[in-house]
């Protein structure tokens, strides 16, 4: 059965709307464990979700 519980942020509705401050915030933190700096970015929603799934991959945060 395929799991449909997640979207592609690419198919959000929201998807195009700005990042949230919570998800500014956790790429911060995620950008200071993987010892990457984080240029300030105008990022929409799905951006910031596909960059904190990298962030998380290099940070050794994947689950």
């Amino acid at each position: 059965m395929a799991d449909n519980t997640q979207k592609d942020p690419k198919d959000w509705v929201s998807g195009d709307d700005p990042m949230t401050g919570a998800q500014e915030s956790y790429l911060k933190t995620l950008a200071e464990q993987a010892h990457q700096d984080l240029a300030e970015q105008e990022l929409t929603k799905a951006e910031a979700s596909e960059l904190i799934d990298k962030m998380r991959q290099k940070a050794g945060l994947e689950e």
